[in-house]
Order: C-alpha cells, then sequence, then structure tokens
C-alpha cells in the first residue's frame, strides 16, 4: 500500500488584503502539511501546483518552503509536484531547482514510483496550447498509477478540460487523478478512475468558507473486496479564522446595526467579512471595518450587496483575477481566433513578444480562409480588459505586491 499527501494550491507569498500576517498564514498553512506528512508516516507529499501565488517569490517565502522540504528529505518522504498557473514562465521554475539540490521531483511523463504506485505529471497547460498534447505516458510495472495536474477538469465547477478526452487518449491507465487549481475539494469517478481536488491550504478568497485542508491517499490491494482500491480522505488544517458577518438592514436600519452584528461574534484576530443587504440606510464601510478592527479584528472587509447594480451577470469567485478574467471571456462567445489572442495576450509570452506572436498567429489564421473579422483581435481586448477590472475591483481578487526587498526571479525576466 502506498499512501500520500495530496495538496495543492498552497499560495505562498500571497499578500492577502495586503497584510503581512496574512502573507506569513499561507507559508505556515504549507509548514503545517509537511509537519503532518512527518507525524503520518507518509510514503511522499504529492503538490498539484501553485506552491507559491507568483512565479517571483520574495526571499523569506524561498526559505520558508526550503526549510520545509529539507524537513520533508530529512524525514525520507519525497517531494512529487507540477507547476501551476501562478508560477508558469516560459524559463525554469522553482521546481526545477528543487529538484536540482535533491528536495523535490517534478513529475511528467516518465513514472515515478513511490512504494506500489507510479506517478505521472501534466503542469499547467493554457487552453490554446492543449491540441497539441499526446498523452505519451512511458509504461509502468507499479501495481497502480495516478495522474497529478493543474487545471480545471470535468465534472468540477468551471472545467475547461474534457477528463474524459485525457483518460481515454492517455497511454496508462490512471487509478486516480490528483489535481489542483480548483480550491474547492471534491471528488468524482470518471471511466472507472478516481478525479479529486485537494483544495486549497489558505483560504484565498472570502468566498472559500468551508474548512481548508488535503486530502490523504491510499494506494492498494483490499482484502475484503478482494481488488485494488483508492482511498481518499479529507484531512482539515487549522488555519486563521474568517468570520462571515450577515447584516440585513431594515427600514430605517443603518451603521448601528451593522456594528450590533459583529458584537455577536468573536472577531478577535480573525479576518472579517461583513456582508450587508437589505433595504436600510446606506453606511460607510470605513467606519465598519474600524470598528471591528478595534475588537481585535486582523482584517475587516465590508460588501454592501445593494449598492453592486449591474446589467451584466458578473460573480468573482475566485482567488485570483486570472480565472474571473478566464470566466468572463468565456461568457463573451468570442471567435477561436479572438479566444486564440486572448491566450496569447494573458498567457506565458513575455511582455516584449506578445505583439509578435499575436501577428503571426492571426496572419497563420488570414492565410487559413479566416476573415479579418472573425479574428476578433478588437473584441479580445476589450473583453479582457472588461474582465481584467471586474476582477480587478472584487476585494477577493487582490493583485499581490510585487515589489519589496529580496523578491527573487528564476528563468525569463522579461
Amino acid at each position: 500500500m502506498t499512501r500520500i499527501i495530496h495538496t495543492g494550491d498552497t499560495h505562498i507569498g500571497y499578500r492577502q488584503y495586503h497584510s503581512p500576517e496574512r502573507r506569513a498564514d499561507f507559508l505556515r498553512a504549507f509548514e503545517r502539511v509537511v509537519a503532518d506528512a512527518v507525524d503520518g508516516d507518509v510514503d511522499a507529499v504529492v503538490h498539484a501546483g501553485d506552491l507559491f501565488h507568483d512565479r517571483r517569490p520574495d526571499l523569506p517565502d524561498l526559505l520558508g518552503v526550503l526549510s520545509a522540504l529539507r524537513e520533508l528529505d530529512d524525514a525520507g518522504i519525497p517531494f512529487l509536484a507540477v507547476v501551476g498557473n501562478h508560477e508558469s514562465t516560459r524559463g525554469g521554475q522553482w521546481l526545477d531547482l528543487f529538484e536540482s539540490l535533491g528536495l523535490a521531483t517534478r513529475l511528467g511523463e516518465e513514472p515515478t514510483t513511490v512504494g506500489d504506485t507510479a506517478f505521472y505529471g501534466l503542469d499547467h497547460v493554457p487552453e490554446s496550447q492543449r491540441d497539441a498534447l499526446d498523452y505519451e505516458f512511458a509504461p509502468h510495472e507499479a501495481d497502480a498509477a495516478a495522474l497529478v495536474s493543474h487545471g480545471l477538469f470535468e465534472p468540477f465547477a468551471y472545467a475547461d478540460w474534457d477528463t474524459e478526452d485525457v483518460l481515454e487518449r492517455a497511454t496508462v491507465y490512471f487509478d486516480a487523478v490528483l489535481l489542483g487549481d480548483n480550491h474547492a475539494a471534491d471528488t468524482a469517478e470518471v471511466l472507472d478512475t478516481w478525479v479529486t481536488y485537494c483544495g486549497s491550504t489558505e483560504r484565498a478568497s472570502a468566498s472559500e468558507e468551508a474548512e481548508r485542508g488535503y486530502n490523504l491517499v491510499s494506494f492498494g490491494a483490499d482484502a475484503d473486496a478482494g481488488s485494488d482500491t483508492v482511498d481518499i480522505r479529507r484531512r482539515t488544517l487549522e488555519t486563521r479564522p474568517f468570520v462571515f458577518v450577515e447584516a440585513e438592514l431594515g427600514p430605517g436600519e443603518g451603521v448601528d446595526r451593522v456594528r450590533d452584528r459583529v458584537r455577536e461574534h468573536d472577531v478577535d484576530d480573525a479576518v472579517v467579512i461583513v456582508r450587508v443587504t437589505g433595504e436600510g440606510d446606506p453606511i460607510a464601510p470605513a467606519a465598519v471595518e474600524e470598528f471591528a478592527s478595534e475588537r481585535g479584528a486582523l482584517v475587516a472587509r465590508v460588501t454592501d450587496r445593494r449598492e453592486v447594480e449591474t446589467d451584466t451577470d458578473v460573480s468573482v469567485s475566485f482567488a485570483d483575477p486570472d480565472e474571473a478574467v478566464r470566466e468572463r471571456v468565456a461568457d463573451l462567445g468570442l471567435s477561436e481566433g479572438a479566444r486564440d489572442v486572448d491566450d496569447v495576450v494573458r498567457g506565458e509570452f513575455a511582455d516584449s513578444n506578445v505583439r509578435d506572436e499575436v501577428k503571426r498567429r492571426v496572419e497563420a489564421r488570414l492565410a487559413d480562409g479566416e476573415s479579418g473579422d472573425d479574428t476578433g483581435v478588437d473584441d479580445a481586448a476589450a473583453g479582457g480588459t472588461d474582465a481584467s477590472e471586474a476582477a480587478a475591483t472584487e476585494g477577493d481578487a487582490e493583485t499581490p505586491d510585487e515589489g519589496g526587498d529580496g523578491q527573487l526571479t528564476l528563468g525569463d525576466s522579461s
């Protein structure tokens, strides 16, 4: 039997709400996973991408991860991982550096066998590049096999990967697919294969109300059933509390009523999210946030849903703006050419190469017989901008602070 911790979306370095304490929380959550792995004597820790929140982690975050990986190494527990969209770059990866130090293994098309299970990896792949994938995986001699990947797979929310297609085309049969990217933990069965998300280890947005954690996955023979099995169990992590305060205001009620609702909760050292609804008087969010802070809250944010009036149904419930933009672009009904351009603009190309790559792709489509109108270049640019602005104005989808001392960049820095 092989027992592993399946984790992912640790987003180390995320300075959520511009709070240094929240940034430290993301590293501490990863350290708790490592401590659980050592205490539980698992066979491996498998990370499904987005180890860091950004491809340019600050020095304290990098050193913190190195320390945690050394702890795993000292305990004889391998760290297997793939690359997520937050850390994607055309050049090298921090994961490659960790591998060169003997502290990690970057999973790929060759099997990495732990116990009686072979592990394979599929890094995050932009949608525009997936047609080139052949899903050719090298054979293995283990009793079971698992694919580790990062993306939005069916049958889960916001999916843009056809899981059945991946499993049918893969040259190896997978007993399980271990996923990252969707921060909500969930499990389903697709073509007799267990497909599971471990969820994030910290709340990266106020929409992530459920407890955070990881999966404990066992591969091995079930003596009672007489067959090979995959057992997936959820483990929760103790993280900084988020306190959600619902304040529905009746006629004539205002900020005093909101404060009363805050008083009903223990907000000490917590992130406090206040949601205001109803027909009451207008309120000043800053006054409520200051009141919560005076009562000991680490961070307080107020959302007055009565102020959100729009003819367009835009809902942002992601940990990062890229996912919100992706959903918004999908709703715009753009042509294939426009989506191709959008992938380039928001993809992994260096800024200096974007113009040339867009030009090359548009010319290629014109050469194939598409009209200029069908490329939808202007629409793609406008759609991406609108969605980006929508994400940027959502309090839960903040852009990380990319400044600061000790910031390092691996690979291409253009």
